[in-house]
């Protein structure tokens, strides 16, 4: 790879040469910080690992020495490495190096797969034949409801952030390290067979039933995903500000006096309403304040440690028709889904049939456990950020950096001793800020090939593109399904929707859970990246929301206030006028 640019910057496979931001790109959108990384990035590298294991397709001298290989950090963002995932598809019957692309990568144009000696091990086809039958089997995963137990354990063994010593909370956060290996070990093996079942129904409708659009509507409005379940109680939240006159002037003032008039506790003279919502909202919180943009890394905050993010989602909910509902809208697709189940096994000979509902059991099962087994990591995950968090306040009442989120810029070796005498780190937090800035105004390679291009090679963020043009279509990847014709108002950043008005068509480069929200208010979305197990395709089809990703560049070349349509049946965006 060449001189190290970031910190914690990994080496570069050289047998499996091809990296991507594809998949990974929705887990690390940004710069990731070194304390991060040098707290979990090896623990989630092994994972991947012990997954690949679990699934059957790793043999002896795959990895070879490399500490890194199927993840690693290059010029501080995160990469997932293409090459192995394709080796993964070679080894597994029925899958091809294509499909495997398409799943995880989306339309991004990748090196053409180069067979090479070892690629192919029949043993190991054999081992991921017998998981494929055994994924297709399922009918339960009580192992999902056991970590959850677990998980539980983990947060209850916290030590109080007020009386625990900076070592005790120091060896807590050190303690989960093994705990989120087996964790995101969980995760990812459920991902890799939620592949499963919806590849199979995508050649059944295709090849026997002549209908490639009807797979997404046989996977969409299922229910139990929990990763849709937030925007269900924003939603009603919403609902109770638009019913109450005095509480919607309260968030016509903006969200900064909503927070400061929940903080202030039923203070005399409040309007009606404020009392029940401060009620439901600290529920909220209590249940879903794990959850936030960038959640998976531990400098950003979240619902619970920044409430201002759900209020600003419930100020653009609260003028929504109320047929955005998410029930109404899971409601709808649940029955377009159970009438094209119906046709579908009509329609299909009796052991195609039979194939048939043991692939949509898994799709469906499988979907809901890879949200669900998210949601467990990300929940322990943020009973560590609050550790972290009461650290840093620490470090900063000892002189250190009045930002909180400077602490994660320190590496693991250099955590305790940045706690303890922050202000010796100075030097070091200023450098690192100044070029994790630097590296953030940049747009890092989606792919490379054996070595990261020097990042003086890369394109700044700010650099103008062509805009799209009244009649031009754009090519995406099928989301969820349906029509839908609205504004296009491009929005970058989740914590400012402020745009965002009910009715219009989101335009997003990439979403994780702190988005859903803004989903229920639009009439469609439209995202730059994504694939088949993207976040934003999970969820739409849960909520409803026609949805076209992978539209290459859409937040740059789709300009904000163009009216656009958006067909979630076949991946295409065509602007009507600008």
């Amino acid at each position: 790879m060449g001189e190290k640019v970031w910190v914690v910057d990994d080496e570069a496979s050289s047998r499996f040469p091809v990296y991507t931001r594809g998949n990974v790109g929705e887990v690390f959108p940004t710069v990731v910080s070194p304390l991060t990384w040098s707290l979990f990035g090896k623990a989630a590298e092994d994972g991947w690992r012990d997954a690949f294991a679990d699934f059957g397709v790793v043999v002896d001298g795959d990895f070879g020495d490399d500490p890194m290989c199927v993840l690693g950090v290059f010029g501080g963002y995160c990469y997932l490495n293409a090459s192995y995932i394709r080796i993964f598809a070679v080894r597994t019957p029925g899958l091809s190096v294509e499909e495997m692309d398409q799943s995880f990568f989306g339309s991004a144009a990748a090196p053409p797969y180069v067979a090479r000696p070892g690629d192919k091990n029949a043993r190991a086809s054999l081992r991921a034949a017998r998981t494929l039958w055994r994924t297709l089997a399922a009918t339960a995963l009580p192992e999902l409801e056991d970590d959850k137990v677990v998980v539980n354990d983990f947060l209850a063994r916290s030590p109080s952030l007020a009386d625990a010593t900076d070592a005790e909370l120091i060896a807590y956060v050190r303690s989960f390290v093994p705990l989120f290996r087996e964790l995101f070990r969980r995760h990812i093996s459920i991902t890799f067979r939620a592949n499963i079942g919806p590849g199979l129904l995508a050649q059944t409708c295709a090849k026997q039933l002549d209908d490639p659009t009807m797979a997404m509507k046989l996977l969409a409005g299922i229910g139990l995903v929990e990763s849709a379940e937030p925007s269900v109680a924003l939603w009603d939240l919403s609902r109770l500000v638009a019913a109450e006159p005095q509480l919607g002037a309260v968030f016509d003032r903006g969200v900064a006096e909503v927070s400061a008039r929940l903080d202030a506790g039923g203070a005399s003279g409040e309007p009606p309403g404020l009392a029940d919502f401060r009620r439901r909202f600290g529920i909220f919180l209590n249940d879903f304040g794990s959850r936030g943009p960038n959640e998976w890394e531990g400098s950003s905050p979240t619902w619970g440690t920044r409430p201002t993010l759900a209020l600003a989602a419930i100020d653009r909910m609260r003028g929504a028709e109320p047929h955005h509902d998410p029930r109404h809208q899971r409601n709808r697709l649940e029955r377009e889904r159970l009438e094209a189940t119906a046709e579908a096994r009509r329609r299909l000979r009796p052991p195609a049939r039979q194939i048939f509902s043991r692939a949509l059991r898994s799709a469906q099962l499988f979907s809901q456990g890879r949200e669900r087994s998210k949601t467990t990591v990300i929940r322990a995950l943020h009973g560590v950020r609050l550790a972290d968090l009461e650290l840093a306040r620490r470090a900063r009442d000892r002189g250190g950096p009045p930002d909180l989120a400077d602490m994660w810029l320190v590496t693991l070796d250099e955590w305790p001793a940045y706690v303890a005498t922050p202000g010796a780190f100075s030097a070091v937090i200023d450098e690192r800020r100044a070029l994790k800035e630097r590296l953030a105004a940049l747009v890092p390679p989606f792919l490379f090939e054996g070595r990261q291009p020097p990042v003086e090679e890369w394109t700044p963020r700010d650099t103008p593109v062509e805009v799209s043009k009244a009649g031009q279509r754009l090519e995406g990847i099928a989301g969820c399904p349906g029509k839908a014709t609205g504004r296009a108002r491009v929005v970058l950043d989740p914590a400012d929707p402020r745009g965002l008005s009910p009715g219009e068509v989101l335009v997003a480069p990439i979403t994780d859970p702190s988005w859903t929200p803004l989903f229920v208010a639009a009439e469609a979305v439209i995202v730059n990246v994504g694939a088949q197990l993207s976040h934003a395709v999970i969820v739409s089809r849960e909520l409803g929301i026609p949805c076209v990703v992978s539209v290459t560049g859409a937040t740059a070349s789709i300009p904000d206030g163009a009216m656009v349509e958006v067909d979630g049946d076949r991946g295409v965006v065509t602007v009507l006028e600008v």
